[in-house]
């Protein structure tokens, strides 16, 4: 394609001006920064949008939003819902017993009986809403909490559950939950990025790595933005401006050969974002270090967050749910926060929450982790008067086993797990859906992801069956060709 476009560009030029040998090396130099600005991109040659032009989001909302922004709180591994939000008494009952029905394959298939929850639950706030004592923090505002105790998935390992919790597909290559917010609203912050993914400490992506947080298909602005928020250069590259005035002479230079290519591509929306991706960078350069500085929160806010505590995982995690309160001041549209390795007694560290074996200590430290900054983040959101108009996610992959992996541990279970909403137009201190008296299987309400995310873009103004992205001669959606409204949960 370049070779053609270059060629017909000369052939036009010489029938009235003969090009010369500067000219010509001029213009072919510009074309080899094409080639590798292409090649950065994702391939879009059958990608279309026919619902919204290319990183402008909805001039208007399907419907009135009752949330701007989400943040998803990842809890990957696996989080074990009958040892958190899904209180199973029978369980107790029949501790050390055979499984009274058909076990389903586990991926391990080690398994044992019965075993009870070894954390205790019990009613909290105004709502009597039951939690495990592996959140006691969190249980002071279980009242702003949805709790979904009948999500489903079809799928029973990290990375496929992974994939589809976050894009609806359990494979790489379809834009995550994110970068559909992003693109269908649009950005309400030039200096930041509409999607951002927060990292602290020795947090890494989870098993499928960073095509987690892509684009996917839709144009390359709208793909999370990874940022270490204990790091001095918080997003490589990225670092405070000493001379703006040098750096956007150097910016513009450049844009004029972007310009160039991007006429020459018809308007290429892939070039296009990139292009804008530049300009984001720019503004970055002083937002990025301005947003990480912490040093002008009180102690109070520190302390409250966790971000004085000797456990440096906490630590590290409190620090996210800080910033990650900074973002949504500064009006970004979606941000995901991502758990630490806790060390010994937790899974690896791309899934923490992963216990097949010593549960309780391994839930225990990573509940400790959490707990408290999470809390934090809910109580200090509704005292600014920001939680109404921001959705907390909170959800894993898939749940866990009310039977034993081994003696002491559990495996996935994809049948019916818990997740849980706050904020953003929920109708807190609910619970909506149940499992069975063992938490094995869902069987009321049965609900799945589409679900969730169709209700995350309901309350952010959208109908989840009109925001599509024309892709391989197909309208692509998060919610792929399910999904529906958990309305029950809705205030």
């Amino acid at each position: 394609m370049f070779g053609d476009i270059n060629l017909s560009a000369s052939r036009d030029r010489t029938d009235t001006c003969p090009t010369s040998r500067r000219q010509f090396l001029a213009r072919s130099s510009t074309g080899f920064g094409a080639v590798a600005l292409a090649g950065l991109m994702n391939d879009s040659s059958f990608a279309d949008s026919t619902e919204l032009p290319a990183g402008a989001g909805l001039k208007k909302t399907h419907h009135e939003p009752k949330a701007k922004r989400v943040i998803f709180c990842f809890m990957s591994g696996g989080v074990s819902h009958v040892d958190s939000f899904d209180p199973k008494p029978k369980l107790k009952d029949l501790h050390g017993k055979p499984m009274p029905v058909t076990i389903e394959r586990t991926q391990f298939n080690n398994n044992g009986n019965v075993m009870a929850s070894p954390f205790e639950f019990k009613p909290s706030g105004e709502s009597g809403l039951e939690i495990s004592s592996m959140f006691p923090q969190l249980s002071s505002v279980v009242d702003e909490l949805a709790v979904v105790r009948s999500i489903t998935t079809p799928v029973n390992e990290h990375a496929q559950g992974n994939f589809f919790m976050h894009a609806g597909f359990p494979f790489m290559g379809f834009p995550s939950a994110g970068a559909w917010c992003a693109y269908g609203l649009g950005s309400e912050n030039r200096n930041l990025p509409g999607y951002v993914v927060l990292q602290s400490g020795n947090a890494v992506p989870p098993h499928g790595g960073v095509s987690l947080f892509s684009n996917g298909f839709l144009p390359a602005e709208h793909q999370g933005s990874i940022l270490q928020a204990d790091k001095p250069e918080a997003i490589r590259n990225i670092r405070a401006l000493n001379t703006a005035a040098t750096q956007r002479q150097r910016l513009d230079f450049a844009r004029t050969f972007d310009n160039e290519f991007l006429a020459a591509s018809s308007g290429d929306a892939q070039v296009e974002a990139a292009i804008r991706n530049y300009e984001t960078a720019f503004h970055m350069q002083s937002a990025v270090p301005e947003l990480c500085d912490i040093s002008g929160e009180t102690k109070e806010t520190h302390e409250r967050y966790g971000l004085d505590s000797d456990d440096a995982q906490k630590a590290a995690y409190a620090r996210q749910c800080l910033l990650a309160r900074r973002l949504i001041e500064r009006d970004v549209r979606f941000i995901e926060l991502s758990c630490l390795t806790k060390g010994i007694g937790a899974g690896g560290a791309a899934n923490p929450w992963d216990q097949h074996g010593d549960l309780e200590k391994g839930h225990g430290a990573m509940g400790f982790q959490v707990d408290q900054p999470i809390a934090a983040l809910i109580s200090d959101l509704r005292e600014r008067g920001l939680l109404d108009e921001t959705l907390i996610v909170w959800a894993g992959e898939f749940g866990r086993t009310p039977f034993s992996q081994g003696s002491n541990g559990r495996d996935h279970n994809p049948f019916g797990f818990s997740v849980w909403l706050a904020g953003g137009g929920v109708k807190g201190g609910t619970a909506y859906g149940a499992t069975d008296e063992l938490g094995y299987h869902a069987v009321q309400d049965k609900c799945t992801v589409y679900d969730l995310w169709a209700t995350v873009l309901h309350q952010l103004g959208i109908n989840h069956e009109k925001l599509t992205y024309r892709y391989s001669g197909r309208d692509m959606r998060l919610t792929d060709v399910q999904g529906n409204v958990l309305h029950d949960i809705l205030s």
